[in-house]
């Protein structure tokens, strides 16, 4: 009775209440993302749930014709579908951490066996087995802590992916409304320009403008014209990308558009003296890879223990013969244990082991270079968030003020007729392109103001530098504002 009663005591069941919900580790990333963004996101899992967040998207779009950037991010927390596709993830990691909670269960054999001879008569045999892997019961309290790092891990994941979905979305909106601030720039630029082109051609029909300037002026407007077309373009396309962070498609689009201006620069910038150590500290993706650096130690320390052994099974059960002899039967059962294991003889481990140590070496130094990429990283997007302020401010105080005081000292010139339309002309395509450049600085500002948030908890590409920023002004400076 004890062998048959053992392998089935040690395959019971256990479960745990937190592996097994089906929001499973969900809060920890709601409260993790909450504390960044300040933003509610939500798992969807039943109709009902995706009726609610679809109401609440509703309910913002109606609220704000014109989005600003905290409710495009609050939109795109409740409607992103790929956000939802990295919960599943979350829910699947789950699913295996419970799994790995629960026994092997048992494997049961029943067999009969009847015949009958002359000389012993008749005669009925009936054989029973359970097997169990002892192994795995050895070994169960590693799996599940091993699984259990890995669903750590996951929910560490899906709140990476929840920041990055953040700050892909407020870049997204600076993108759009950047875009169509230059928009707006140049269509009062064409405004004018198509004013002076209309007052060149009069001139040219009373004979006080000759052809070539004319032709000057002309050539003037239909550049801008195409330009205005570019920037309009390039304007859409960026709104697109926005919507697309949303999850917004048909008749959603009716709903929204995007402010003409980015905000005024601040007053002054925030100093993070500290940001290194707030990012080692709080970094997300960093603690995945502590985590994976855990996961592969405790693999490790499993295939280490099972190196020389890697099955092994117990076989208990019955035999009951029956036999009947000169019309007299009789019964006798013996209880049968056996144990069966791989005798390693060819296959020592050796190769295993190499591998886990090398899987090892693996993590530790991806968390190596993780930890020097955050720093990196850190002090980077600090710098960028320095330096594209004062640009920026450069821009605004300096540069557009004295290129409008060239244009109106330039247009007096010109009502004097001491300069001539050339001259002029060449002032306000100046003057239009420092304008450009001066709302391209303030979104690169507000793009590093951006990416500070991810490269303190991470979530998002965080490669602006001082480099970057000035090759694209003098990209722009160069294109003629485009």
């Amino acid at each position: 009775m004890v062998a048959l009663i053992f392998p089935l005591v040690l395959s019971g069941c256990a479960t745990d209440a937190d592996y097994s919900s089906k929001e499973a580790g969900f809060t920890a990333v709601f409260n993790k993302t909450a504390t960044v963004t300040a933003k509610e996101t939500v798992w969807i899992q039943n109709q009902n749930q995706a009726r609610s967040a679809a109401a609440q998207v509703r309910s913002l779009l109606a609220r704000r014709k014109t989005l600003d950037v905290e409710t495009s991010v609050q939109i795109a927390l409740l409607n992103n579908k790929g956000l939802q596709a990295a919960y599943a993830d979350l829910g699947d990691s789950a699913a295996d951490a419970w799994q790995s909670t629960m026994f092997l269960n048992p494997t049961v054999s029943i067999g009969t066996t009847g015949m009958g001879t002359p000389e012993l008569g008749a005669f009925k045999t009936i054989e029973g087995m359970i097997t169990t892997n002892i192994l795995a019961l050895a070994t169960r309290n590693r799996d599940i802590a091993i699984a259990d790092t890995r669903f750590r891990q996951s929910q560490l994941t899906a709140a990476v992916k929840t920041l990055q979905v953040a700050a892909d979305t407020r870049r997204a909106w600076i993108g759009a409304v950047a875009a169509w601030e230059n928009v707006g720039h140049l269509q009062r630029a064409q405004e004018a320009a198509d004013a002076a082109s209309e007052l060149a051609e009069k001139l040219g029909e009373t004979g006080a403008m000759t052809k070539g300037t004319q032709a000057r002026e002309h050539v003037f407007v239909a550049e801008l014209a195409g330009e205005t077309a570019k920037a309009r373009l390039a304007a859409r396309l960026a709104k697109e990308e926005l919507t697309r962070l949303m999850g917004l498609w048909g008749t959603d689009l009716d709903y929204y558009q995007v402010p003409n201006g980015l905000p005024p620069l601040p007053k002054s910038v925030v100093r993070r003296d500290t940001i290194e150590a707030e990012a080692l500290r709080n970094r997300i993706d960093l603690q995945v890879a502590k985590l994976e650096l855990e996961a592969t130690a405790r693999s490790y320390g499993l295939t280490e223990a099972t190196r020389h052994v890697t099955d092994l099974e117990i076989l208990t059960g019955f035999e009951t013969e029956r036999e009947i002899e000169d019309d007299e039967k009789r019964t006798r059962t013996t209880a049968q244990v056996e144990l069966e294991f791989a005798i390693p003889i060819f296959d020592t481990g050796k190769a295993r082991m190499r591998k886990a140590e090398v899987a090892y070496m693996r993590a530790a130094n991806l968390l190596a270079e993780k930890a020097v990429n955050v720093r990196s990283e850190a002090r980077s997007a600090y710098e960028a968030y320095r330096s594209n302020y004062d640009i920026a401010r450069h821009y605004r105080n300096d540069v557009v003020p004295l290129r409008t005081k060239v244009e109106e000292e330039s247009l007096l010139t010109y009502n004097g007729m001491i300069s001539n339309t050339f001259e002029l002309l060449t002032d306000t395509r100046d003057k239009i392109n420092s304008i450009l450049l001066s709302v391209n600085a303030k979104r690169d500002f507000w793009l590093a103001e951006a990416n500070l948030a991810p490269a303190i908890y991470g979530g998002g590409a965080t490669k602006a530098s001082a480099e970057t920023e000035v090759a694209a002004a003098s990209q722009s400076s160069a294109g003629g504002g485009h």
